[in-house]
């Protein structure tokens, strides 16, 4: 059995979210495998995810996503994917991709003790593209993926592709190099950084992800690159000073794990 049917029943926090749930207590609903049975492929694999079949019992929409809780004979589960049309009652087809453990959503000020991120939610009878987890992670969790050494090779090289030169730190500030060699010491203290915005991907597990270099630190062990995580946005190629609270081995699941994040910042303009 599998612990994911409860979750905290906290109202949503952002104004500017809207999130609109509606629930039901119909019948359970059969299904081939349950995902306490089922098995993520490994990364790398070509093998498609399991799918479940089950009836849609909660669903909600925030920050361009849908999620859903859907009921299985003895067991539910919560996923989200990309906003799609769906109504409690719905019998839907939901491939088990990409679970994370203890996930709080910002946007919703709700934890998840384990929900899947997917690709796609089809309905029952649909025939669902054949899924490509090892390929193309759900956007909501790969377009931030992490930029330290221990991140797949490409997405060093698209970073390293973009060298920044020197940006000067803001008064009072740290650099990139800093953060990275002091950060043991740094969990969960104010930390402000200047840097120019290499990446954004916006609206993301319910905030927008900034990678931000400053031309300290070397790409090889990724020490040159922070990952920063905000409800304002910025553009690829501002120079921005940002501050918010350090964060230490920040793990989402299914391999997306970060030694050292900004979390929580607001942004200014150089």
């Amino acid at each position: 059995m599998i612990g994911v049917a409860g979750c905290s029943s906290q109202p949503a926090a952002k104004a500017e979210t809207t999130a609109q749930t509606q629930s039901a207590s119909q019948p359970a609903a059969e299904a081939a495998v349950t995902p306490a049975q089922a098995q993520t492929p490994a990364e790398g694999s070509n093998a498609a995810p399991q799918t479940v079949t089950g009836t849609v019992m909660e669903t909600m929409n925030a920050s361009n996503y849908t999620y859903v809780r859907v009921k299985l004979t003895r067991d539910e589960f919560w996923a989200a994917t990309s906003q799609f049309k769906v109504a409690v009652g719905d019998r839907v087809v939901v491939p088990l991709e990409a679970p994370m453990s203890n996930f709080h959503s910002q946007s919703l000020n709700r934890d998840f003790p384990l929900i899947y991120f997917v690709s796609r939610i089809g309905r029952e009878g649909e025939t669902l593209p054949p899924a490509m987890q090892s390929q193309t992670q759900p956007a909501m969790m790969s377009a931030h993926a992490p930029t330290s050494a221990s991140a797949p090779a490409s997405a060093r090289q698209a970073e390293a592709a973009q060298p920044v030169t020197n940006v000067a730190p803001a008064p009072g500030g740290m650099t990139v190099a800093d953060v990275w060699a002091r950060r043991k010491t740094l969990g969960g203290k104010t930390v402000t950084i200047r840097g120019k915005v290499v990446k954004f991907n916006g609206g993301i597990l319910g905030v927008n992800w900034i990678h931000l270099q400053d031309g300290t630190g070397t790409a090889k062990d990724g020490t040159h690159d922070i990952t920063v995580t905000s409800q304002e946005a910025a553009k690829v190629g501002d120079v921005v000073t940002v501050t918010g609270k350090i964060a230490l081995d920040k793990d989402l699941g299914s391999g997306y794990s970060y030694p050292v994040i900004l979390e929580g910042a607001t942004i200014v303009l150089k």
